[in-house]
């Protein structure tokens, strides 16, 4: 049997999309069942694409961009493109945008199916989320999303198999920011003192653990994206990342600032107030940590500081490392828990890949069936 093609557009080639387009170029080479076209690729002011969607090499797609790529066309033009493509399209969205969040819908309604690491389109309002999984139906398409929570750790896709074998979730709980777990290992080690507060949070922007902007991880809403990501799946229909208590670890002295350098610059002024939480903590013989809290029975939810026992899982965390706990039913009194990396480039990347896995297998199976179904017809 000949490989069945399906068309791939990625848009977004930094740190994620880079290492998925490395991700893509060996799949293309070792997956025997499809045949992968990359038909679109686009970055924040390039695109490169061809009317008649021709194959781009998938190994020199990044730098042939760079060389050959053109003002990236507007959204609508871009689905129209898509959507007219002689085989089924898979849109890999490797951005952090908004906009391009905010078009899922459109682009499920012409049978587009997507996949992305994108956290906002999943954790916006609460009538996007509606829409975009109803707009997949409409459109007969799909929409994965792992690495939208804990990079490639497999987060959403266990929550799924808990809840689609009948097991009732009670609560989630974890660290879901690579960014946070760096800084208190650093600050608040389970043996030994740390350093001062502001020093590790230069440190961990220096090293790329933070955003370029550090505000944008210490202010909260990372995780509460995530948990909010995760509490819609588990069935609440949490508004928005807002709609519940979400501790800023900026000081209120700082939020007026204009820009990160000028944040990190005077963060030390303020060395203290952390000081303080650290200490309170080491004298009730606990450690600080920076968690994310789900609790479904009462349908509360919230992110901020809480203190753990040295030998609790969550504090003896490992670099950068997320731990993310399901309470359930089924599991009682212990938790089913995934820990591991849950930042950077290539792991984040291998959940989108692994998500086109799915797609295709998922693919198949439709058209195996639709295959099936006309042979009864015809009969």
């Amino acid at each position: 049997m000949a490989p069945k093609q399906v068309n791939i557009a990625v848009i977004g080639t930094g740190g994620v999309g880079s290492c998925f387009l490395s991700q893509l170029a060996w799949l293309s080479k070792n997956l025997h069942s499809h045949s992968l076209n990359l038909c679109y690729i686009a970055m924040i002011d390039k695109a490169l694409y061809h009317p008649d969607y021709a194959a781009i090499d998938i190994d020199t797609a990044s730098p042939t961009l760079e060389a050959k790529g053109t003002s990236p066309p507007a959204i609508p033009t871009i689905v129209d493109y898509l959507a007219a493509a002689p085989h089924k399209v898979i849109l890999v969205d490797n951005t952090s945008a908004n906009s391009l969040a905010e078009a899922y819908p459109t682009f499920l309604r012409r049978g587009i199916t997507i996949i992305t690491p994108n956290k906002k389109a999943f954790s916006g309002s609460y009538e996007l989320w509606q829409d975009i999984f109803n707009s997949a139906v409409t459109g007969g398409s799909f929409v994965y999303h792992e690495s939208s929570v804990g990079a490639g750790m497999p987060i959403i896709s266990t929550l799924h198999d808990l809840i689609q074998t009948g097991d009732v979730i009670t609560r989630i709980e974890g660290v879901f920011s690579g960014t946070m777990s760096y800084l208190f290992n650093k600050f608040a080690p389970t043996s030994g003192s740390g350093g001062n507060w502001s020093d590790i949070v230069k440190e961990a922007k220096a090293l790329g653990f933070t955003e370029p902007d550090p505000r944008d991880d210490l202010n909260g809403l990372d995780v509460a994206r995530k948990l909010t990501i995760l509490g819609r799946l588990a069935g609440l229909p949490i508004e928005s990342p807002t709609s519940f208590p979400v501790e800023s670890l900026i000081p209120e002295g700082l939020n007026g600032l204009s820009n990160g350098d000028e944040f990190l610059h005077s963060l030390s002024d303020y060395d203290n107030m952390m000081e303080e939480k650290r200490s309170a903590a080491e004298k009730a013989g606990k450690v600080v940590r920076f968690v994310g809290s789900m609790d479904m029975v009462s349908k509360e939810a919230k992110v901020g500081l809480e203190w753990f026992d040295p030998t609790h899982p969550i504090a003896t965390l490992k670099g950068s490392d997320n731990i993310i706990s399901f309470y359930t039913k089924r599991y009682g009194a212990l938790p089913l828990t995934v820990r591991g990396a849950g930042a950077g480039g290539p792991v984040t990347a291998m959940g989108v890949t692994g998500d086109l896995l799915k797609i295709m297998k998922a693919l198949c199976m439709a058209l195996l069936y639709r295959w099936l179904l006309q042979s009864n017809i015809t009969k």
